[in-house]
């Protein structure tokens, strides 16, 4: 619990620098650059989701054994995407369908995605409480994996 607790304030801080990043882009490009609202929630989303990986993967989750950094990412940017669509739905659903200023519309949207983005990660990314038994078997797993991917000579 202790771990979990620990874990929940470090993503904290690692997403409030993120939604700086995110946040601070999306009303930098709509205000001083006549961005429509939606493409800037995208593009600022996006550069914030780079940051978030980096310091969620660095100071956050722990690495999974036997679990590439390649997959890793790909897990992470899928995972991302989704994160994305929901981003985008509810902004659209908040600032078009319901009249609501989009500057508040992403503050709300904000802690929604930031639920789905922590249980997201923690399920597919974290290694969690993996003692050495399961990282040994995770990369006994990973190698026989990678050796039915060779091809043959």
């Amino acid at each position: 619990m202790k771990r979990l607790i620990e874990q929940l304030l470090k993503f904290g801080v690692v997403g409030v620098l993120a939604f700086l990043i995110d946040y601070g882009l999306m009303v930098l490009l709509t205000e001083c650059f006549s961005v429509d609202y939606l493409l800037s929630a995208t593009i600022s989303f996006t550069v914030s989701v780079v940051f978030n990986y980096v310091a969620s993967m660095r100071y956050v989750f722990r690495h999974r054994e036997g679990l590439s950094r390649r997959r890793e990412f790909v897990i992470f940017v899928v995972l991302s995407v989704i994160g994305l669509l929901l981003n985008d739905l509810f902004m659209w659903l908040g600032t078009d369908v319901a009249s609501i200023d989009y500057r508040i519309t992403k503050i709300a949207v904000t802690v929604l995605v930031a639920v789905y983005n922590f249980v997201t990660r923690k399920v597919f990314l974290d290694a969690g409480n993996e003692g050495p038994l399961e990282q040994e078997i995770a990369q006994r797993e990973e190698k026989n994996y990678r050796s039915k991917r060779r091809p043959r000579s």
